[in-house]
């Protein structure tokens, strides 16, 4: 353990004037409050609060953060008050404590709603004083560096939620570095089987390839030493979960995967940065799509360099990063970099970023998410995933948006009553579709209608937390009474299949255990289809949620055949089980099971003898019986996509698909669905008709086709 001359050591090494009795008498403090506790590794419990305060002097941050790491468990742990260490040390100091045991006691791996309540609780104390964020994440790294101690349950979770909120957080605030370890500690937890084979493949391709950091670092020095820059040059590999995402992204094996080594090049000032950005594509060649600038472009969190990808030694692409020492401080400590200090002082860091500015500019478009739970954490998650763009309006404002961003995007956040109106748009001059993925440095003009409203499909072609959250209001308004209705009747069906009735009260019940704001809001959901009425269902009635019994055998599924009697459906009629059916024999052909309502058993009458008495077994049928359905849709991007989706949702596969009409706004299809029963096939074609782009759906029968 860290004893307490070796931590104001650390202090010393860049603040030179730092209070020494003041960190001295904390650790001592907080060393008296924490005897006698243990870790779950047996260590002492004090270790931690000290490797705390020893991750944030890597930062070189303050006396009130690094006094905080030191005592930010006696609240919660100790016998010690907030005003005993406000007045013990300083109300400051008590408030940093108080903090960051109000995160801690977040549960943020909880259901939905209590998530997305504790991550606007998250907000808040960061607008109140980000250091208690960046105690927090040091506390999380620690743990997360000496997770192996404890339950394997426990690590698990801990990893998910490191993975899901503060990697992704402490990437958000600029501190890449933190976010590269913690993902990769998480990833370490979450699937140690594909880390251990990354590990063996550089392994392998070092023992191939030999020692390619050191040679094209050389290459790169030397290229700076013809130029006459002085500079400093790193390289590394990047760590095995950011290879890993890009594996998956991009669906390559290993052997494939391109860029997975790192180079910085670190120069005295802008310009030489843009010199060296001209030797780089000198002596390489540049991958074209993989250029940056965040120097004219900084990101949110103050992130300056030049991010360019070249095929360097033996065709191997590697990234280059370019940045002055300026830069390189805040892109080590990203927002952190505000409480930097450096031989005794604050670090008077140009690129530095104000910390309310940004917590400020976060927390400003998190608002707009409304009050929706779900939409709350999409967005949250969103932003704080989100790799930035940068665009141009036409009179040369900036739009920043993150990576993969479409023209809809850049509409909402100009303004959501523009994004609303948005018909078509134009990137550089040229008409493109509203689906186009932006890229660095593009103007784009958004063109409008009167008239224009948002369609489902756009939600498709979005990628912001903002446009989705506007674009899903805009349809739940203008649709929210049809959906309602169909909700109603979606959960009429669901009810009767566990045999209970539908009644008011029920759903009043339904909509409380989902956080509903009231029953309106619930049937609106399910019959938009984001809720899923067997879902509530099950929350109701979890023991009758489930078809009981094992699957009748498909190949005979009724009852009243003769032992070894072939059986068939008819194709006029395609019956399906829960509808009335009747036998007809056909020579050659055994039994064809005809609906009871099929055309073609009037012209069969006066052949009784012909016909046979079927009914379904009862109970659990697999879903086998094909059913031809005619679809009449917009012809508009994604809902084709979209339409298949919901078939796939409700569990029923597409056997064929095929166009028969097309017009400039419409088109129809004939789609060939496989389904479990009458019910089954119920629930497709109403959650088809309450798609907004879907102008019609019919189940398709056809008298004329041979039984």
């Amino acid at each position: 353990m860290i004893t307490a001359d070796d931590l104001v050591a650390l202090v010393r090494n860049y603040n030179p004037n730092c209070d020494e009795p003041l960190i001295r008498r904390a650790w001592h403090y907080g060393a008296a409050m924490h005897e006698g506790q243990r870790r779950h590794s047996g260590e002492p419990y004090f270790s931690h609060p000290v490797a705390v305060a020893s991750i944030l002097t890597e930062m070189r941050l303050d006396d009130a953060t690094i006094i905080t790491a030191l005592l930010h468990d006696t609240i919660e742990d100790t016998r010690s008050t907030y005003s005993e260490i406000a007045g013990t040390f300083s109300p400051e100091i008590a408030e940093l404590v108080d903090g960051v045991t109000k995160l801690t006691n977040l549960q943020l791996s909880s259901s939905e709603a209590k998530q997305a309540e504790n991550f606007r609780k998250l907000l808040i104390a960061m607008s109140r004083d980000l250091r208690v964020i960046l105690v927090k994440l040091a506390d999380r790294l620690h743990n997360m560096r000496t997770i192996r101690s404890m339950r394997p349950d426990k690590q698990g979770q801990k990893a998910r939620e490191t993975m899901e909120i503060y990697a992704p957080l402490a990437g958000r605030m600029g501190m890449q570095w933190m976010r590269e370890e913690l993902e990769d500690l998480a990833f370490r937890v979450l699937n140690p089987e594909a880390r251990n084979s990354i590990l063996r493949r550089f392994i392998t391709l070092q023992r191939e390839s030999g020692d390619v950091i050191n040679r094209i670092t050389g290459d790169i020095r030397l290229e700076l030493e013809k130029a006459g820059i002085e500079g400093m040059v790193y390289g590394r590999a990047k760590k095995p979960y950011s290879i890993w995402r890009k594996m998956q992204e991009k669906d390559l094996t290993f052997s494939r995967l391109s860029d997975i080594y790192g180079f910085r090049i670190i120069v005295d000032d802008v310009a030489e940065c843009y010199q060296v950005l001209g030797l780089i594509h000198q002596r390489w060649k540049a991958v074209p799509g993989r250029f940056k600038d965040y120097v004219s472009n900084p990101k949110q969190n103050g992130y300056r360099s030049i991010h360019t990808t070249v095929s360097g030694r033996d065709g191997k692409r590697v990234e280059v990063q370019i940045r002055t020492r300026a830069m390189h401080e805040v892109a080590e400590a990203g927002v952190a970099a505000h409480w930097a200090y450096k031989d005794g002082a604050r670090v008077a860091n140009p690129f530095a970023v104000d910390p309310a500015k940004w917590v400020a500019a976060l927390t400003e478009r998190l608002d707009q998410a409304g009050e929706d739970h779900d939409e709350f954490l999409e967005h949250v998650k969103l932003e704080m995933y989100a790799d930035q763009v940068f665009c141009f309006t036409p009179k040369g404002d900036v739009v920043q948006l993150p990576r993969g961003a479409t023209p809809l995007d850049f509409a909402y956040a100009i303004h959501t009553r523009i994004g609303h109106a948005t018909v078509s748009a134009k990137v550089d001059g040229l008409r493109v579709p509203l689906w186009t993925r932006l890229r660095n440095g593009q103007s784009v003009e958004i063109i409008t209608a009167e008239g224009q409203r948002p369609q489902a499909s756009w939600l498709e072609l979005v990628r912001t937390g903002r446009a989705k959250a506007a674009i899903r209001r805009s349809l739940r308004e203008e649709d929210r009474e049809r959906f309602i209705r169909l909700g109603r009747e979606l959960m009429r069906v669901a009810f009767e299949h566990v045999g209970r009735r539908l009644t008011d009260k029920a759903i009043d019940t339904a909509a409380r255990r989902l956080g509903m704001k009231d029953p309106q809001e619930l049937l609106a959901r399910i019959g938009s289809a984001e809720t899923s009425a067997r879902d509530v269902v099950e929350k109701l009635y979890p023991e009758l949620a489930s078809l009981p019994g094992e699957e009748i055998d498909s190949a005979r599924p009724v009852i009243g055949l003769e032992p070894g009697q072939p059986f068939r459906r008819a194709a006029c009629c395609q019956p399906v089980p829960g509808e009335r059916i009747v036998g007809i024999t056909y020579r050659g052909k055994g039994v064809v099971a005809h609906a009871i309502d099929c055309a073609v058993l009037a012209g069969l009458e006066d052949q009784p003898e012909r016909w046979i008495d079927l009914r379904w077994h009862e109970g659990r049928h697999a879903p086998v019986h094909t059913v031809a359905v005619e679809i009449t849709l917009a012809n508009s991007a994604g809902v084709l996509g979209r339409v298949c989706s919901l078939i796939g949702e409700q569990k029923a596969n597409i056997s064929d698909l095929r166009f028969v009409d097309r017009k400039p706004d419409f088109f129809r299809i004939f789609v060939e669905v496989d389904v479990r029963d009458a019910e089954h096939l119920h629930h497709i074609l109403t959650v088809l008709s309450a798609e907004t782009d879907v102008a019609e759906v019919l189940r398709f029968r056809d008298p004329g086709r041979q039984p």
